[in-house]
């Protein structure tokens, strides 16, 4: 089988590694964004507090920080496609087991493990880009991005029509649900995904796994990743909660589909403008002060006019995400994007971490709901400010 696939036509290769990696971005997000259109049954059966809300909505993106560099060291140990298979079918488990979970603790548990999972196969994917489509990796790049916003999209829009139903109205049920498709899409990576040959495994250089932490361009591409990272997981968080408090839960569904069906036609257009846009300050920008003016029409608007504002937030928000993920791949050195990435997802992520939970502390020590919505307007300015302090030039 595995001389068939080298023997196979290039075009074969070229849309089974498109395939592959489209769905393995699709399985980066679904179980994580399962969870907020099923907010309010969660609160509800568990008696969480908006502090807990918080760190719930905050964990997956602890792990996505604190894992990142291991989860460096197990590429460099055993390669890019088996950490992903690992990742994968470790995601897919712990999303059964957040079902299974009796109290907070153990839902908190189930989750830290499956952001485990998770956090392992982001650094993964850079490298496979690389070597499954070394002459392709712009546009690699964005077809896994892509897959990655599909798989937001999926799993918000689904959940409530489709998923919760089909689990007799149980948010376990639901959510345990949202892991077979990681599972299969694991099985579909182990059975089709490119191997390296022989001589190929041979002739590459020696791995390095620790993130060149000295390098300034890391902490930048870290704290712009983060800040867009902030303003989505805040923004998918807050949202649910925020309509729920001004007494308008039928919205909730329609915001929340708006907020990840927004980022579908920004993803599109980056397919083809990316390249062009990825080095220029003025698109951050552009994208900062559009997320700053959709949380204010959040905010200070009512109605399908909340709708709208959420679905402007998740279009802006996307631009900047698809360029930025872009970044490792196509400015690091050769063979060195895995450790790249893992860096800049380690910075990212922890303010990730941090950003909800202060929303939740400031809702919960003010008693005042669009407060928590004050830390995602201030990283929307800071999209708009630190790209002017990037140095784009390729390297090695």
């Amino acid at each position: 089988m595995a001389s068939d696939r080298r023997d196979a036509p290039p075009l074969r290769l070229l849309l089974t590694a498109l395939g592959l990696l489209w769905l393995s971005g699709a399985a980066l997000r679904m179980t994580v964004l399962a969870v907020p259109p099923l907010l309010p049954l969660i609160h509800a059966d568990l008696d969480l507090s908006e502090t807990e809300i918080g760190t719930l909505a905050g964990l997956p993106a602890l792990l996505f920080a604190a894992a990142a560099v291991p989860g460096s060291l197990v590429i460099a140990r055993f390669g890019a496609r088996r950490t992903l298979i690992a990742g994968l079918l470790l995601t897919a488990l712990a999303s059964a087991a957040r079902g299974a979970a009796a109290n907070v603790a153990l839902l908190f548990a189930a989750t830290i493990a499956m952001g485990g999972g998770i956090a392992i196969m982001q650094p993964a994917l850079p490298p496979l880009v690389r070597a499954w489509l070394p002459d392709r990796i712009g546009f690699a790049t964005a077809m896994y991005t892509n897959g990655l916003l599909i798989g937001e999209i999926v799993a918000v829009s689904l959940t409530l029509p489709l998923v919760l139903p089909l689990g007799g109205g149980s948010w376990r049920i639901a959510v345990a649900l949202w892991g077979l498709p990681v599972v299969v899409i694991a099985l579909l990576v182990a059975l089709l995904g490119p191997r390296r040959t022989a001589a190929q495994a041979a002739a590459a250089p020696p791995r390095q796994w620790w993130p060149k932490w000295r390098d300034p361009r890391i902490w930048q591409l870290g704290f712009l990743f983060g800040s867009i990272n902030s303003i989505y997981f805040s923004a998918n968080a807050f949202l649910p909660e925020y309509l729920n408090h001004l007494g308008n839960p039928e919205l909730i569904g329609s915001a929340l589909a708006a907020l990840n069906i927004g980022q579908l036609p920004a993803s599109l257009l980056m397919l083809g403008l990316a390249d062009r846009f990825i080095g220029r300050p003025f698109a951050y920008v552009l994208a900062g002060l559009l997320s700053l003016a959709s949380v204010l029409g959040i905010l200070l608007m009512t109605g399908l006019w909340v709708v709208f504002w959420a679905g402007m937030l998740g279009f802006a928000d996307a631009i900047a995400f698809v360029l930025i993920l872009a970044l490792p791949p196509l400015l690091s050195a050769p063979d060195d994007a895995h450790r790249t990435a893992a860096g800049m997802f380690t910075i990212s992520y922890s303010c990730a971490v941090a950003i909800p939970i202060i929303g939740g502390l400031a809702w919960d020590a003010s008693g005042i709901a669009l407060v928590s919505f004050v830390p995602i307007g201030l990283c929307a300015l800071v999209v708009c400010v630190l790209s002017f302090g990037i140095d784009f030039r390729r390297r090695g």
